[in-house]
């Protein structure tokens, strides 16, 4: 594989990694079971910036190295509004449903475990999430990234309308 054209996303050591699952699978050979390590991680630089990857090797610690790898191959960068998220958003990927909600100041990150992880390391601080559906933590994952990935500050839906900020803030859509 050829290591070219990934300056940005190889960004030195502020990002910050989780693993959120650690499984191990099997695969059924001639003499018997090969067991093997599939992490699911997140990395993020705390600053709007998150991704998510999986790797998979006969080591524990490897298989975290190949996931963390691919996690900063898929990052997006998330629209924010202070601590919080701009506005309510619900990402679906599969049958993991994610329900991520703009809190007040002071609330910290109301989430379960994979949803949790995802949204501190993109340093959201204050946020109201549900996780619907399923508790498979690689879609719940997949289904955040998702969310994160609809979200719009409202510069972005102003410039998308053609609008300017205080006609959108108004309300201002005749004309």
């Amino acid at each position: 594989m050829a290591r070219g054209g990934h300056s940005e996303a190889q960004s030195g050591p502020e990002l910050k990694e989780r693993v959120v699952a650690i499984n191990r699978v099997a695969k059924v050979v001639k003499g018997g079971r090969r067991f093997s390590f599939s992490a699911l991680v997140v990395v993020g630089d705390e600053a709007g910036r998150v991704g998510s990857g999986m790797g998979k090797a006969a080591e524990i610690p490897e298989a975290i190295r190949k996931g963390v790898e691919d996690a900063k191959k898929h990052m997006i960068t998330v629209s924010r509004l202070g601590t919080t998220v701009p506005h309510e958003v619900v990402g679906i990927f599969g049958a993991g449903r994610v329900l991520i909600k703009p809190a007040g100041e002071g609330t910290g990150v109301i989430a379960g475990g994979p949803v949790r992880a995802v949204l501190e390391v993109a340093g959201i601080k204050d946020v109201l999430t549900k996780s619907l559906g399923t508790a498979n933590p690689n879609n719940v994952v997949a289904a955040t990234m998702k969310a994160l990935r609809q979200m719009r500050d409202v510069g972005q839906v102003a410039k998308l309308r053609g609008r300017t900020v205080q006609q959108i803030l108004k309300g201002g859509h005749h004309g």
